[in-house]
């Protein structure tokens, strides 16, 4: 008899779901049931000693396709047909919308209207950001790393892991790890006992790879999988700037070498809707030969959004590749972009 996972109607083997370039999976997310490290799945009425997972509540998706799957297929349609020089109607359909759908789409998702968040994503508006990030780097590191940064409104500190820590592998630990709707998808979030150690992006039928991947770094600890502690923090996380006065501070823990904690630190101390090339990051840290090496840095952040990887572009304004997707990694910057805009005093784009 097959075993039926945690959302109902959904049985271990059915195949993952998979989406095609350009098209929507329009089916709701089915999350992995019971689950344990290493492949290992929790039988009925067993334990398992290590990565064991206690049962969490399935996300819920009221909608077949949210507001980040249509901003996406917005983008796709743009890098198809950018020669055409498309209008906001034909754009607008391309997501399945009407003009007057669409308008609200991106007054509710980024604050502002089609026209301001498309002039967002353009070549022009990146490569003046990336100008600004080059003085705001400098002037932020200019007074030393103090291993906290600012994220819109919010305070990160960033600690790292000791050998002794990384030695046991999160033995005795439990790590709270659940699923959560973000701006850009659904996100995978894990706390440890010593702050947010895992955060990443998650596309459907790809939820136990992810799990899998945070036991992988921490193969002793316990997984207690907590939906709605995941949900509460994604608020945290990603809420718009300007929305709450006083935020209170994220602590994010993490492992890696000294060299990635400069560079995950550096970045913690740019500002959202501002950008930095990889070689300014590598010379802002007195290495400026080391920019292939600080590509790698990035590459490698745990902490999707919370550290702002994704701010990193190529010196020409070539957005560039991204661990979560170049599609994920356009639309959060856009919507970083746009939500400064909107937060602008005086500002009225909506």
């Amino acid at each position: 008899m097959r075993r039926q996972s945690a959302v109902t109607g959904s049985s271990r083997d059915e195949p993952p779901v998979r989406r095609e370039a350009g098209v929507v999976d329009e089916s709701p997310l089915r999350f992995p049931p019971l689950w344990v490290g290493r492949g290992k799945r929790l039988a009925s009425g067993t334990e398992s000693s290590k990565n064991r997972v206690a049962p969490g509540i399935p996300l819920r998706h009221n909608n077949p396709m949210n507001d980040y799957e249509r901003i996406a297929r917005v983008i796709r349609y743009l890098d198809e047909h950018h020669v055409e020089q498309p209008d906001l109607a034909a754009i607008a359909r391309s997501a399945g919308l009407s003009r007057f759908h669409f308008h609200r789409l991106f007054s509710s998702w980024a604050g502002v209207t089609p026209k301001d968040f498309l002039q967002c994503l353009s070549l022009s508006h990146v490569k003046r950001l990336l100008r600004e990030g080059k003085s705001v780097l400098d002037a932020a590191l200019s007074v030393g790393f103090s291993g906290s940064g600012r994220l819109h409104d919010l305070c990160v500190s960033l600690d790292a892991a000791s050998p002794g820590e990384l030695k046991s592998g999160g033995e005795g630990w439990t790590i709270s790890a659940g699923f959560a709707e973000s701006p850009f998808g659904t996100c995978l979030i894990g706390e440890s006992p010593r702050g947010i150690c895992h955060l990443s992006f998650v596309d459907p039928g790809y939820c136990e790879a992810a799990l899998s991947n945070l036991a992988e770094n921490w193969p002793n600890a316990r997984l207690q999988r907590d939906d709605p502690a995941a949900s509460w923090l994604a608020l945290r996380i990603f809420e718009r700037p300007g929305t709450e006065p006083v935020r209170p501070a994220l602590r994010g823990f993490v492992r890696g070498t000294a060299f990635q904690l400069r560079v995950w630190r550096a970045l913690l101390q740019t500002e959202p809707g501002i950008l930095v090339s990889y070689g300014h990051l590598a010379s802002a840290l007195a290495q400026p030969n080391a920019a292939r090496a600080v590509g790698t840095a990035v590459g490698q952040n745990p902490l999707a959004y919370l550290i702002p990887c994704h701010r990193v572009i190529r010196e020409t304004g070539v957005i560039g590749n991204y661990r979560w997707g170049p599609v994920r990694k356009r639309a959060i910057l856009a919507w970083e972009s746009a939500s400064r805009l909107a937060a602008m005093p005086g500002a009225e784009h909506t």
